[in-house]
């Protein structure tokens, strides 16, 4: 990795990696800095800070270092660039990379390493982003606080005694300490929602089908997504623009183009007599109090916008038995094969919920999908008198890393480990897309992130309001205290 020569060289460098990615692109594409100054610049921030928080778990420092230099010879030549030309990221280690370490982080896959590359890594790379390395996450994506036996926990940059959340934990805290510009994450409980609102970064949970996968187990109905992390709305939508797009080996792809993402004035709008639904707890579920306050407190931006916001929330009571039995399915199918050959090697959570899908009888399956239709027919007439919903992203503030879940809230016992991620699994449940952006802080400086929800298939809106709302408040800004 490239040295630092003075403190000033130093400054420099964390200026720039701080940047946001549009502004990194723009340096890149107008000769201002080089593909091998901006990598570097971010490998030596990795070096200096993953230490502390274990963010990235999985470098490629040399073979990152050949692509600038490649992405430097074609700007040079005047070939045509992509959008994230020269720009590092990180890639999810539950996302397939060819030729590179992916774990899953399970023991299992320790050596595993893949022939060919996941959709969506195909996709940023053909844009022209240069990978660094891979970002940590849970065991199989299972839970929201980034630990696994592989690679360890990754700690909240804000506070490294406390979980960054999951399972795109490396991800958003890659982003906060600027190790990376971009990143890619996935959803099915909120695992880019989540992990974004305690790093006080920002993450979208797209409709299904807007960022495509292929060979994956459930093409049809698919519970998961694959989408963009980012430390600005602006530069989440830079990335969907080149994540999403149709692809017919996916039979529930969108057939829209991403390019609808791509223009940084795409995001402006008007948001004057817009309406939105405002939920503190969607009807009483349980909540922390500290979180609520900061969450509450960010209510009047939206009416200093010109919205009309209404206490409401749609009925959502069905989305607890609606999403854990489509959980425990799709869990039976991707994990029966390793409690069968592998027991010993995986972690209890995740064998309590794959057997819940093994011995589950077929009519309750079959029931949830009934309910799941009753909710949908419900919630288009909720949507057709608000244009957006507006909810917190976790019930609680970032744990201690010690506690591998949360067992209760407000003096209320949890029954699963999934019960506490209630704010982001309810939405999960419905196929809306949804958004965490960045929302404040705690008493204790824990970033709170809000989530706001879409009409379906409207991820434009989302990310229009989200930006109008960052562009109100800037807490993207504060930078967590193991950078400096």
């Amino acid at each position: 990795m490239p040295e630092l020569s003075s403190p000033e060289v130093s400054q420099k460098q964390s200026d720039l990696v701080f940047k946001t990615a549009r502004e990194q692109a723009r340096l890149i594409a107008d000769g201002e800095i080089s593909s091998v100054e901006l990598v570097g610049a971010h490998l030596e921030q990795i070096g200096k800070v993953n230490p502390v928080v274990n963010a990235m778990v999985t470098m490629v420092a040399e073979s990152a270092m050949e692509q600038a230099g490649l992405a430097d010879k074609a700007r040079s030549t005047g070939e045509e660039l992509g959008p994230l030309h020269g720009l590092p990221i990180a890639i999810k280690d539950l996302q397939d990379t060819a030729g590179i370490l992916t774990t899953h982080g399970s023991p299992i896959y320790k050596d595993n390493v893949p022939a060919r590359d996941a959709l969506i890594v195909e996709r940023v790379k053909n844009a022209g982003a240069i990978i660094v390395g891979k970002s940590n996450t849970p065991e199989f994506g299972a839970g929201s606080q980034t630990f696994n036996p592989v690679f360890g926990a990754t700690r909240n940059p804000y506070d490294t005694t406390r979980t960054c959340g999951g399972s795109s934990g490396g991800a958003g805290v890659a982003l906060a300490c600027g190790m990376v510009p971009i990143a890619t994450g996935s959803d099915h409980g909120g695992s880019l929602r989540n992990p974004a609102a305690w790093s006080n970064v920002v993450g979208i949970r797209a409709s299904q089908g807007r960022v495509p996968a292929i060979n994956g187990d459930l093409g049809w109905s698919t519970p998961s997504t694959d989408g963009p992390m980012g430390r600005t709305v602006g530069d989440v939508a830079l990335q969907l623009s080149v994540m999403a797009g149709h692809d017919s080996r996916s039979p529930m792809s969108i057939q829209e183009s991403g390019d609808m993402f791509a223009g940084a004035n795409s995001l402006e709008r008007d948001f004057r007599g817009v309406r939105i639904a405002w939920s503190k707890d969607l009807g009483g579920r349980p909540m922390d109090a500290e979180n609520s306050r900061v969450t509450e407190s960010q209510r009047h931006v939206f009416e200093h916008l010109g919205c009309i916001v209404d206490d409401d929330e749609p009925d959502l009571s069905s989305t607890d038995e609606i999403f854990q039995a489509k959980r425990a399915y799709y869990f039976a199918i991707k994990h029966e094969i390793h409690l069968r050959d592998h027991r010993q090697l995986v972690k209890e959570t995740i064998i309590w919920n794959t057997e819940q899908g093994l011995k589950m009888p077929a009519i309750e399956l079959a029931h949830a999908e009934r309910l799941r239709t009753r909710l949908w027919e419900q919630l288009m007439v909720f949507f057709d008198k608000y244009e957006f919903l507006a909810l917190p992203v976790t019930s609680v503030p970032p744990f201690s890393i010690e506690e591998e879940y949360v067992t209760e809230i407000n003096g209320v016992q949890l029954e699963t480990y999934l019960d506490w991620m209630w704010p982001c699994y309810t939405i999960s449940a419905t196929g809306l897309p949804a958004i965490s952006v960045p929302a404040g802080f705690t008493n204790d400086g824990l970033p709170v992130g809000l989530q706001l929800v879409g009409r379906p298939r409207d991820e434009m809106g989302l990310l229009q309001l989200a930006h109008a709302f960052e562009q109100e408040t800037n807490f993207w800004k504060q930078r967590p205290g193991v950078v400096g």
